[in-house]
């Protein structure tokens, strides 16, 4: 049978400076002696546990393991203490009480937050920061948290604290949306006040586990860069609609260069650029097009065998200028799917938009007079 080791003295000498638990010993109990030197450094706490239950805590400070200081645990051994001497098993956990600071946060998914007033009438919005904490409570955060480890870290903890901060931050930027009204420029600009109602809101939360939040910063708080493609695949943008923002794209990229950079949908696009699109998306009545110039006459047809003729196509008065292949079929009165093998081939020119085609009518123009 192996032997355990014995302490004289119990000490655990390191800054912690990303260590927020250590276990003496790591695994298994140890066997502590009455009359025993137990130092505590500044910044630390020394919990006692002996069969999974907590028996003493000792600040900051030299200790001699007493029948006077830790009583309880003379309480709990007493059946098998015969003298001063005897080790008692147990193990410490040493626990750091310093700030914790810099630790970041962001958003892994954009929130969706409500955008009164303004087009769609929701936005996605991406946030991310730093915030900071403290252990006050060693032995409740050892019960509630740590268990067994034989070392628990900032690491450790990260994703629990980041998931309870999260949670407050949607519910903080729903209310300023649906209760207050507020829209995304409004709550871009209220950084602090949100800050710190998520101090407030979360303070609860952490200390059911010991910790107290000391500090929480929003560094960047702005609209998410998804794409009409996303919004929709989310659910967000009806068939409409979608289409809609496929054609502003597409007449933006025309309008700019070839090459394109982030469409209209992108960005704060998506929540304020496109808002006479969305208005009458969602809102109110589209108001009627311009009406387009007067196409030229289209020449006169040809008679030809059968009594038939053959017309060189004419444009419509109100031929968009972008197109779906279907409008495009139709102004060149053939079928979708001549369109379509068109495209492919390389003979008329296109965009893709996601998994769509966009062709201008310009571009349809110049290939029916080549």
């Amino acid at each position: 049978m192996a032997r355990r080791r014995i302490f004289d003295v119990i000490e655990y000498p390191s800054e912690m400076r990303n260590e927020i638990v250590r276990r003496v010993p790591e695994s298994g109990s140890g066997d502590f002696r009455i009359g025993s030197q137990l130092i505590v450094r500044e910044s630390q706490n020394a919990v006692f546990f002996r069969d999974g239950k907590a028996l003493d805590t000792f600040d900051a400070g030299r200790h001699t393991l007493t029948t006077a200081n830790i009583p309880i645990i003379i309480e709990t051994v007493s059946k098998t203490l015969f003298n001063d001497k005897t080790p008692f098993p147990a193990e410490v956990y040493f626990v750091s009480m310093r700030d914790f600071a810099d630790q970041k946060w962001g958003t892994p998914q954009p929130i969706l937050v409500k955008n009164p007033g303004v087009g769609l009438g929701i936005t996605l919005l991406q946030a991310f920061g730093v915030y900071s904490f403290a252990i006050t409570n060693a032995q409740q955060f050892v019960n509630q948290i740590v268990g067994q480890q034989g070392a628990y870290t900032t690491a450790d903890i990260q994703g629990r604290l980041r998931a309870m901060l999260l949670s407050k931050l949607q519910d903080m930027l729903g209310e300023l949306g649906t209760k207050q009204g507020k829209n995304v420029l409004d709550v871009i600009g209220l950084t602090e006040e949100i800050g710190a109602g998520i101090r407030a809101k979360v303070q609860d939360d952490f200390k059911a586990i010991g910790i107290t939040l000391k500090a929480f910063y929003i560094e960047s708080l702005k609209p998410s860069n998804k794409s009409a493609e996303e919004l929709r695949a989310m659910g967000l943008l009806d068939t409409q609609t979608y289409m809609q923002l496929q054609a502003a794209d597409a007449m933006r990229e025309a309008a700019s260069n070839q090459s394109g950079g982030a469409g209209l949908t992108s960005g704060i696009g998506a929540g304020i650029g496109i808002g006479n699109i969305m208005n009458q998306a969602f809102g109110g009545a589209v108001p009627p097009a311009a009406p387009a110039p007067a196409a030229p006459a289209a020449p006169a047809a040809a008679p030809v065998a059968g009594g038939a003729v053959v017309g060189a196509v004419s444009a419509a008065s109100a031929a968009p200028d972008v197109m779906t292949p279907a409008q495009a079929a139709s102004y060149l009165q053939v079928a979708e799917s001549d369109v379509m093998a068109m495209i492919e081939s390389g003979d008329l020119k296109a965009k893709k938009l996601g998994s769509v085609y966009r062709i201008s009518k310009n571009v349809i123009d110049d290939f029916l007079a080549s």
